[in-house]
């Protein structure tokens, strides 16, 4: 049984660091302010001058606005008015970046204009507006509560996120390993996601929640949260190669028919999940506006390979803010595959999850966002957890991550791009 001041300590941890990061946010835009634009991308540039957020209302309530940008517009539109927020910009079965002629289009029910709402799976805005309902008591708008609706799933999620972590690792790492390994997930430089309009907390709550029920073999409540985490991203779905691993190691096709029963049902969570996700009336539309707009597709191999060879090449480039963004990039993939390797012998299951999640991220046809979906491989923070029992690279560490994650939740709290 774990140790409840250990179980205390973190959620008082938590409790502090979700202090700290809201009210960083909040007070640092009292003593500076960036200039515009941010040209980390070749496309950050015209979405980052001053008045380019005016055609996104979900983006310009001033209440908590540091905590919403980029794809928190999506997030906060669907919690407020559906998905064909006719607010929110959309596009038509013809859409293409490549021609002269494309336009967006205003969303209408049974119309051929899909808003970008669609590219978003729909379980953490569901939790919004839920958690939204008390909140009417305050005097916010109802942007305004939204936007705190959201963070507060937002730093559940989180919280839930770390104390599986702990969960999972200390039985390894002993609970001050698994403890350290949990404080690591929340400084982690793209930790402040957490806190964030955004559905790093919700799922990682969920996958790494169906991962510790999993190793305790827990097998009923790993299913339900592992179904959960596809309605939250897509990469929920990949919930099936541990669970099927360690379906494998345990031979969970012996013994009397009702155990054989639960646990092959409960393997198929997640695929049942997603299928029942791919007929519902939100694929058709999120496959759309994912691929013709995103440009994101499902295991884009040879196109990912080039993008990513080019993003390579600008660290010899002079553009140092994307040389910073990319070496922050590189430098966390390479960070959690070789902890993913590192730690396959012990927990097969962990560094499978772990690999395939990179690898789905990796292969979307996008070179961007890899330092967030790393949060996704729990083998990273059991690695560094076990380096970390070295007072030197413990404190090393430390300094180092939060000194980063300050700067990329700055860069975010002024609508630049981060990840």
């Amino acid at each position: 049984m774990k140790s409840n001041l250990s179980i205390r300590n973190l959620v008082l941890i938590w409790l502090g660091w979700a202090v700290v990061m809201l009210a960083f946010q909040h007070w640092i835009g009292a003593r500076l302010e960036l200039t515009a634009p941010d040209n980390a991308l070749s496309w950050t540039a015209g979405e980052t001058m001053p008045h380019s957020q005016d055609s996104k209302p979900t983006l310009l309530d001033p209440f908590m606005n540091e905590h919403a940008a980029w794809d928190s517009e999506f997030y906060l539109s669907i919690a407020i008015a559906g998905y064909d927020d006719p607010n929110v910009r959309g596009i038509t079965s013809d859409f293409s970046w490549g021609s002269y002629s494309q336009t967006t289009c205003v969303p209408q029910p049974d119309t051929d204009c899909a808003a970008l709402n669609y590219a978003f799976f729909p379980l953490y805005s569901w939790l919004t507006w839920i958690m939204a309902l008390p909140l009417r008591l305050l005097p916010l708008t109802a942007i305004a509560r939204a936007t705190l609706a959201a963070v507060i799933v937002s730093l559940l999620g989180a919280l839930g996120a770390m104390l599986s972590l702990y969960f999972m690792s200390s039985e390894s790492l002993g609970e001050d390993g698994g403890s350290r390994a949990a404080f690591y997930f929340l400084i982690f430089p793209s930790g402040f996601f957490l806190a964030q309009v955004y559905t790093e907390g919700l799922f990682l709550g969920l996958t790494f929640g169906a991962l510790a029920f999993l190793l305790a073999r827990k097998w009923g409540w790993s299913a339900l949260l592992a179904a959960l985490a596809v309605w939250a991203r897509p990469g929920g779905a990949i919930l099936l190669l541990p669970m099927a691993i360690v379906w494998l190691m345990d031979r969970a096709w012996q013994g009397n028919w009702k155990s054989v029963l639960m646990r092959g049902l409960a393997v198929l969570a997640p695929v049942v999940s997603y299928g029942i996700w791919s007929i519902s009336p939100l694929a058709e539309k999120f496959h759309r506006v994912e691929s013709l707009f995103f440009s994101r597709k499902l295991l884009a191999i040879g196109a990912s390979l080039d993008v990513w060879g080019q993003a390579l090449q600008t660290l010899a480039q002079g553009n140092s803010q994307a040389k910073f963004y990319y070496a922050l990039e590189f430098a966390a993939v390479l960070l959690a595959i070789a902890a993913c390797l590192l730690i396959f012998r012990e927990r097969p299951e962990i560094s499978a999850f772990g690999l395939a999640m990179i690898f789905f991220s990796l292969t979307s046809g996008v070179p961007q966002g890899m330092i967030r979906y790393v949060l996704a491989a729990p083998a990273m923070f059991w690695v560094l957890a076990r380096w970390g029992g070295n007072p030197a690279f413990d404190k090393i560490w430390t300094l180092a991550s939060v000194l980063l994650l300050g700067v990329e939740a700055m860069l975010f709290s002024f609508n630049f791009w981060v990840a």
